[in-house]
């Protein structure tokens, strides 16, 4: 008997979704009809479902508050915005939409923010938390924003010499935070972060460097581990090792009044996804508070930096199945009309999953399948699902069009991927620089592409700069220098 993918799934999973539904063989996310999409605008696509964020941003404010309420916390809670899951406008306008905040990794987040406070949606007083190893672009444009009054604009230290570089170019008294340099999970190939400072060196620090230097003031103690906010030993434990460090800390510093304890909350990767969010949140916050009580010093205010929260389960991409190839008796190979690595690069580098669901033909019998992307790459398949080490799909048919959706695919998969010309955290593509000789043997030097500028990437973004529109960014053109001679060998 043929059982219909339908069927599969309703035996499977509890559905519909507060996201998925269906009209009768066609899928809907979030009431979207995409198979309308589709037949307006083709394939492939992306989409942003842009209430999704603001959404998400509620929830989390929800159950910080219920916790704060339940606990009788007395500090109060503020919501950041991760920029680097995704720096587009549009994105991060619906993000400000909801009273919040911003976090940085890098020196053009630094031009977003300006471009944002130019149109209203930063104001003097929004928190700008500037994360990230601090290049002299990243501290000038700091300095710059903090020089034209920016006042809760807070660098997060990263190392011993951002302190001093960040003095010389900041002309007003201006306030900092530290990062805490967490020991890491043993699964990963070393045992403390690269980020931050360690653990026993940060009162030593605070002493030596910012307790007497004029015009600084420490803030915001930064915490943040790689694997995100999970209710494991590891987790509570890294998390009880931050607050004797801000016990020790906020004995000999009264200005410091706020704990960061960054981002991590997961993403749904299955229709099988589960997660007590307000549970994890107001154990946190139970934790923060007895470690305080203990230690008879105040709560401090909770910062939260959440990214992909905020902005993954707004993203969705949709493809063709273009054919099928029999490779031998068990394996079946459906070929999209567009490639992993360059559209959905976690899937294939790191091995993510995504909620994949067929757009269309539901009530079809199914089959097993492996995906394949259209690159020359051996590495550019899909082979699983989170919850299942396989892929079933209605069958394909040749005259049967079958499209296939990959959801809560909004964070990092742009900029990792380099949508238009972008790179992760914004870190530009550097000077590309052409060698070669000529019939005397002389070296030549030729500039093929210069530098990528802030300008270039906002453009992408759809942002406006320098009092004008952004416009879709044209292709590069080829710049050359005038070769010199460098030397004859």
């Amino acid at each position: 008997m043929n059982i219909r993918f339908r069927d599969l799934i309703d035996q499977t999973y509890y559905f519909p979704t507060e996201e998925f539904t269906l009209d009768n063989s066609n899928l809907l996310f979030h009431g979207v009809p995409l198979m309308d999409l589709v037949e307006k605008y083709g394939s492939p696509l992306k989409f942003t479902y842009l209430p999704k964020i603001s959404q998400n941003i509620g929830l989390a404010k929800k159950w910080f508050d219920t916790a704060m309420q339940k606990h009788g916390y007395a500090g109060k809670y503020f919501y950041c915005y991760c920029t680097k899951s995704s720096h587009f406008r549009h994105v991060m306008q619906e993000a400000l939409k909801n009273d919040i905040h911003i976090e940085t990794s890098s020196a053009f987040d630094i031009d977003i923010v300006e471009n944002l406070k130019k149109e209203g949606w930063v104001k003097d007083d929004t928190y700008v938390i500037c994360n990230g190893f601090k290049r002299e672009a990243y501290v000038d444009n700091v300095a710059r924003l903090i020089n034209n009054g920016q006042v809760n604009c807070i660098p997060i230290l990263d190392n011993y010499e951002e302190l001093s570089l960040l003095s010389e170019k900041i002309e007003t008294p201006f306030k900092v935070g530290i990062r805490i340099a967490s020991e890491e999970e043993p699964k990963f190939e070393f045992y403390t972060s690269r980020l931050g400072i360690g653990y026993k060196d940060i009162v030593p620090f605070y002493e030596n460097q910012i307790k007497d230097h004029p015009g600084v003031e420490l803030k915001m103690l930064h915490f943040f581990i790689n694997t995100g906010i999970r209710d494991n030993a590891y987790y509570w434990n890294e998390l009880l090792k931050c607050m004797k460090v801000y016990v020790r800390l906020k004995k000999i510093c009264p200005s410091l009044d706020s704990l960061n304890i960054g981002g991590g909350f997961p993403t749904k990767n299955s229709l099988a996804f589960e997660y007590d969010y307000q549970y994890m949140v107001e154990e946190i916050i139970n934790q923060i508070k007895l470690a305080c009580d203990e230690a008879g010093i105040p709560v401090p205010h909770i910062f939260t930096e959440f990214g992909s929260f905020t902005v993954g389960e707004s993203g969705g991409a949709i493809y063709r199945i273009l054919y099928q190839k029999q490779q031998n008796d068990r394996e079946k190979w459906n070929m999209i009309d567009s490639s992993f690595i360059t559209t959905l690069p976690d899937s294939w580098a790191i091995s993510r999953r995504f909620i994949m669901l067929p757009i269309n033909r539901w009530d079809d019998p199914y089959e097993r399948v492996l995906l394949g992307g259209l690159t020359c790459d051996s590495d550019d398949y899909y082979n699983s699902q989170q919850d299942m080490n396989a892929i079933y799909l209605p069958k394909y048919h040749p005259d049967a069009p079958l499209y296939i959706g990959f959801f809560n695919t909004g964070a990092y998969q742009e900029t990792i991927g380099g949508y238009g010309g972008l790179q992760h955290c914004l870190i530009p593509h550097p000077k590309h620089l052409l060698i070669n000789r000529d019939e005397d043997g002389t070296i030549q030097v030729e500039v093929f592409r210069p530098q990528q500028t802030s300008q270039d990437q906002l453009r992408i973004l759809g942002y406006e700069f320098n009092g004008g529109s952004a416009q879709p960014q044209s292709e590069y053109t080829k710049q050359v220098s005038n070769p010199k001679p460098i030397a004859k060998k």
